[in-house]
């Protein structure tokens, strides 16, 4: 299934796109929360939809695309992830994941305004894959770890790098600034991927490609991250590990390249779908 939400913020509703349509599920009577994901929402919805799909109103393509989960209680984000962005940021390959966080706030929909902070002259870009959690995950090994994934969607990971690497402390205060998180369209569910670790992603900005990559390059693997991150926190249904991004940010240019107010941010993944960013000075 491919699950999104859409509508004013103040008004988010739930849909799916089943059999190529777009359908409002809201007479299904849940939201894609946590709680949702914990009890076995995707095999409830699943079966729902086998008896009133046909009842479903279609979505109109006029309507905004909200993000296609809430409440997500965490976002974990992984570091030089991919050999060529490592190699673009002129640091060693890791020999485990760098993690850092990304705050909720910075959830926005997959086609909101990217607003660049206050002030900020180096607003960069990442396309990335980003992992939903579907069941708590403690402890778990490689082997059973995409038992609690429930899919996955695409996620732009704007970064501020002089308050990410200029500011001293850790990076999360440049990966948090308000819309810095746009996720979406759709939570796709695993079993619509075939091969998550050969998916191609790219970017642009402007019209004009800047990252072009496959997961297949990925140095830390899906199931490696569930696992290794489950070793030091409990993951949650709902929380989102964004899996790292290949080359091609602005910070890698010669000189480096950032992103002004009126640049448009194009980016997809295969199966997942795209967004669109429009930048937009931050209006005090």
């Amino acid at each position: 299934m491919k699950l999104f939400r859409f509508g004013n913020p103040s008004s988010e509703k739930p849909g799916v796109n089943y059999q190529g349509k777009n359908l409002d599920i809201q007479a299904f009577g849940e939201d894609y929360t946590p709680s949702f994901f914990a009890n076995d929402g995707l095999n409830r919805l699943h079966n729902w939809l086998d008896d009133h799909s046909a009842e479903c109103p279609e979505v109109s393509d006029t309507e905004r695309m909200a993000p296609p989960l809430v409440q997500s209680g965490k976002i974990i984000c992984v570091g030089l992830n991919y050999k060529d962005h490592a190699s673009e940021s002129k640091m060693e390959l890791p020999k485990e994941p760098i993690i850092f966080f990304k705050a909720t706030s910075a959830i926005v929909g997959p086609n909101d305004d990217l607003i660049i902070p206050k002030g900020s002259e180096k607003t960069d870009w990442e396309v990335e894959l980003a992992i939903v959690i579907g069941k708590k995950a403690s402890y778990v090994s490689e082997d059973e770890a995409m038992d609690y994934v429930a899919g996955y969607t695409l996620h732009n990971d704007y970064s501020e790098r002089a308050y990410q690497l200029e500011r001293s402390g850790q990076w999360v205060k440049g990966k948090s600034c308000d819309t810095f998180a746009p996720i979406g369209p759709y939570l796709v569910t695993k079993d619509e991927i075939e091969d998550v670790h050969n998916l191609n992603l790219w970017l642009k900005v402007n019209s004009e490609t800047k990252q072009q990559g496959n997961t297949t390059d990925l140095i830390f693997n899906v199931p490696h991250l569930v696992s290794y991150l489950s070793q030091f926190m409990s993951l949650h249904p709902g929380d989102i590990i964004s899996t790292g991004t290949p080359a091609g940010v602005g910070l890698g240019f010669d000189p480096p390249v950032f992103l002004k107010a009126g640049d448009v941010v194009e980016l997809g993944i295969d199966g997942l779908g795209s967004s669109r960013q429009e930048a937009k000075a931050y209006q005090g």
